[in-house]
């Protein structure tokens, strides 16, 4: 579904929340990531983990199916990160307690959902983790898709990015490797930088809870990455 400057994520939530097929689809399409990649930490090296997908599709269920999760949802009780760790945490939870129910988990199995149960805090960080992950492929994407309106320019400050925080390579072994001054590789990375960071800060804005300080939540999130 397209956006307006004005819309937040509580304006595909509701869409979607009513049965709009794009705002639904939109809804999966952004918040899969960070699902994925909660449930992918929890249960790494343990018998669930490949029930990931599963679980994943369950969490979706039960935020899209009637009187779920979106149409109970409330704008004015907190931002939208805290609600769907709530449901991803408890679809676990479902998923390890029908395993032990089936006597699929070991004893030393067992042992360790005790310690995860105990752990809140840890389980909070694994799904920020995941969340950040989630707003930097967003972040990214939208620095592409305008960057490449810049054309050839624009293609350089993307793969200066890529060289700079992927492979971190120098600013000049970038400029010889261009075989342009150092100067001029120094002057479009300080504008690839700038340009991003006005991507990130549009797509922390999209998901932030009103008021949000959103230059306090983008370095938030980047921290998690670290």
């Amino acid at each position: 579904m397209s956006r307006s400057p004005s819309d937040t994520c509580w304006t595909v939530l509701r869409a979607a929340a009513h049965g709009d097929a794009a705002a639904r689809s939109t809804f999966s399409r952004t918040y899969a990531v960070a699902i994925r990649s909660f449930l992918a930490a929890r249960w790494r090296g343990r018998l669930l983990e490949g029930e990931v997908d599963d679980a994943a599709q369950e969490v979706f269920v039960e935020c899209l199916k009637p009187s779920g999760v979106l149409e109970r949802a409330d704008e004015g009780r907190g931002d939208f990160r805290g609600l769907l760790f709530g449901v991803a945490r408890n679809v676990a939870r479902r998923f390890e307690d029908r395993a032990v129910a089936r006597g699929r988990l070991l004893p030393e199995d067992s042992a360790w959902l005790g310690q995860v149960a105990a752990d809140e805090p840890g389980q909070a960080t694994l799904f920020d983790r995941g969340w950040a992950q989630a707003l930097l492929r967003q972040t990214k994407r939208l620095h592409r898709e305008r960057a490449l309106a810049d054309g050839l320019a624009g293609e350089r400050r993307i793969e200066l990015l890529e060289r700079r925080f992927g492979d971190n390579e120098a600013i000049r072994e970038i400029a010889a490797r261009w075989g342009v001054p150092a100067q001029d590789v120094h002057n479009a990375y300080r504008k690839a930088r700038t340009e991003f960071y006005g991507c990130l800060r549009e797509v922390v804005a999209f998901h932030a809870p009103p008021g949000a300080d959103l230059d306090a939540e983008c370095r938030r999130l980047l921290a998690c990455l670290r």
